[in-house]
């Protein structure tokens, strides 16, 4: 088991969940076979971040590329995400967990998105964790959202061109008020960002696996852990900078 530094924990980590059809596969099983393992990964690993203290975890559970798969494959993740919510909210709320959700909620099944905004609501005061899951999701979506969103505000003139800054623009973002990960982590050995996160991750560090996301358990997430601490993340800034020593 990797030794971690419970003092230099990633305070948010987000995860690209892949693997789940490669899986299946290696096993001679369908891919929605694959994708019910997942979900099991996806319990393990919440369970394993709110007991060491992660303060946010943000799973990509859904992108918008995802509607062109099979009706068959995206039927049974709409029905894999309702049933998963209905039996995990009564623990989200024993465990202090809130639930957040980001992408376009609109484009889901209507009884999938009448779920998810009652498990919001009843998890609403939980400020233990935030499970922040990226539905119908895509990082040029949310960015031509929050576009949107500055342009009417300049038209109203709600704001001031020059206050449109580095600092105010993520106000707009689909995860506002939640800091941007320090850990984005990539399963299934996929080297790319898959249109997730795309202005939050400027800084983050990256983690790829080869290991399937079924098979990504709580040693799986701290090896991904470990090797976060074992980086020096200088943010622009040199080494001797961040350690006082420049001459």
């Amino acid at each position: 088991m990797e030794e971690i530094d419970k003092e230099k924990l990633p305070h948010h980590i987000a995860i690209i969940m892949d693997g789940n059809g490669r899986w299946a596969k290696k096993k001679f099983l369908n891919r929605i076979s694959g994708h019910i393992k997942g979900v099991h990964a996806v319990r393990e690993v919440v369970t394993a971040c709110r007991e060491l203290g992660i303060k946010v975890l943000t799973l990509y559970a859904f992108s918008i590329e995802n509607w062109k798969r099979p009706a068959e494959e995206v039927n049974a993740l709409m029905d894999l995400l309702k049933e998963y919510l209905l039996k995990e909210y009564e623990e989200m709320v024993q465990n202090n967990i809130r639930l957040n959700v980001i992408g376009r909620i609109e484009d889901l099944p209507l009884d999938v998105q009448t779920t998810l905004r009652e498990t919001m609501k009843k998890t609403e005061r939980c400020d233990g964790m935030i499970l922040n899951l990226a539905l119908s999701y895509g990082g040029r979506s949310e960015i031509l959202h929050a576009v949107q969103g500055i342009t009417s505000d300049l038209q109203k003139g709600k704001i001031k061109p020059e206050e449109i800054t580095v600092q105010h623009f993520p106000e707009y973002l689909w995860t506002h008020g939640i800091p941007d990960p320090d850990l984005l982590i990539r399963t299934s050995g996929e080297f790319r960002i898959s249109n997730f996160l795309l202005w939050q991750i400027a800084y983050t560090e990256l983690y790829v696996t080869d290991t399937l996301w079924p098979d990504f358990d709580r040693k799986e997430l701290l090896k991904a852990i470990a090797d976060f601490q074992s980086r020096e993340r200088r943010f622009g800034l040199t080494s001797e900078q961040l350690n006082g020593r420049e001459e």
